[in-house]
């Protein structure tokens, strides 16, 4: 593996990127070799919940699944705060019981999301996807056991630098999500800001694949 992508939408096929493509369970697609499946907490359906449920708990358990996600906490959704904790809840005991990684997608909800997981005692990686938040904030999620993931705004927002650079070398992964840039350009940069080469950028990530989705 030369290249890995925590989170995309869009499945490329190149030989040199090992993807983790995001499903949902009412989209689901077989034909995909690595992806993450979860209940996004924007497009919670109650109408579908129990079936997109029991979805998610058949996929779960297949080699090709390498995380639950993404999922998470929103409080721009139109879906209640306390039933989004309920779905993310029951996604991350899941997620414990098969020791699989979750995907993070979160807004406005940080704190809720430390307190859930301290609260189940979830030992399983919780990786934050498309990090864009202050070295505060960034630490805080650090020291309570989590993973972080940059993208599009290490790409969009040079004030980002610092962040990246002050998250340790084994506790951050590299995505694209829904750029236009591949990431092979998110390497780029990443590795210019950590003042190393991209050669070995990709033996860090590729030791923190080797850590966290250990089911591989």
């Amino acid at each position: 593996m030369q290249y890995f992508n925590l989170h995309t939408h869009v499945y490329t096929s190149q030989e040199d990127i090992v993807e983790l493509v995001n499903q949902y369970p009412q989209e689901f697609d077989a034909g995909l070799s690595n992806y993450s499946i979860g209940i996004h907490p924007l497009f919670i359906n109650l109408d579908r919940l129990e079936s997109d449920f029991k979805i998610l708990e058949q996929k779960v358990t297949l080699p090709e699944c390498l995380a639950i996600g993404e999922c998470g906490l929103d409080k721009r959704s139109e879906t209640a705060f306390e039933i989004q904790l309920d779905v993310l809840e029951k996604q991350l005991l899941l997620a414990e019981k098969h020791q699989k990684p979750v995907v993070i997608h979160c807004v406005h909800a940080f704190q809720e999301l430390v307190e859930l997981k301290n609260k189940l005692n979830i030992t399983t990686p919780i990786l934050i996807h498309g990090f864009s938040k202050k070295e505060q904030l960034a630490k805080q999620l650090l020291d309570n056991g989590f993973y972080l993931s940059f993208g599009k705004n290490l790409l969009r927002n040079p004030e980002l630098e610092t962040v990246f650079t002050n998250t340790p070398n084994d506790r951050f992964f590299l995505e694209t999500d829904m750029i236009e840039e591949g990431i092979h350009e998110v390497y780029a940069l990443a590795a210019k800001y950590k003042k190393i080469t991209v050669t070995e950028l990709q033996q860090i990530i590729s030791n923190n694949f080797n850590t966290v989705f250990t089911n591989k």
